[in-house]
């Protein structure tokens, strides 16, 4: 059975007015998904959600919740990144269940995406291989860019300054030049 709280979280990504801001995100979109979210993702965060992954529906709205959400809510502090890994762990059950083959592509593009902002290169071929088998073209080609800065440089340059890493000089050069990816 679907909790209202999952099915809000879903109706609220997937609606017609957050689509365009999903990747283009304001600092109002930003503040909303802090104000409507953020007591929530902290009761994901401490495992108090886990019963959401007894359906298709709860785990794509964990996922979302612990993988999409701190990126809005924690945009330029290491904070975005802290539930990568719970939202990974979300999204290998849910594929191991078969919720993914259930999923309308676009889930299943959220459902894929803890993959591709991992550090992991194993993780990095893991994402491409997702976005290729479900024949998701535009994400596939963003998995794959992803998947070519990791091989480089073994990290995403552009989180070094939010995690308080120092740069290497090729790192540097990269994020200066016209080729760069700031998140």
């Amino acid at each position: 059975m679907q909790s209202d709280e999952i099915g809000q979280l879903i109706d609220f990504w997937f609606s017609d007015r957050v689509k365009p801001l999903r990747f283009n995100s304001t600092a109002a979109f930003d503040a909303e998904i802090r104000d409507r979210y953020f007591a929530l993702w902290q009761r994901a965060q401490r495992g108090e959600l886990e019963h959401w992954r007894g359906s298709k529906e709860g785990c794509i709205a964990l996922v979302i919740l612990l993988d999409q959400f701190p990126l809005n809510m924690f945009r330029g502090h290491a904070e975005a990144f802290a539930t990568e890994a719970h939202s990974r762990d979300v999204a290998g059950y849910a594929i191991e269940a078969g919720f993914d083959r259930e999923m309308p592509a676009e889930w299943r593009a959220f459902l894929y995406l803890p993959y591709m902002h991992s550090e992991s290169p194993s993780d990095q071929e893991r994402s491409v291989a997702l976005f290729e088998s479900a024949g998701l073209k535009s994400n596939l080609k963003w998995a794959i860019h992803h998947r070519e800065l990791i091989r480089r440089f073994g990290r995403f340059p552009h989180r070094n300054e939010i995690l308080g890493r120092e740069s290497t000089a090729d790192e540097i050069g990269y994020l200066k030049s016209d080729q760069a990816f700031t998140g």
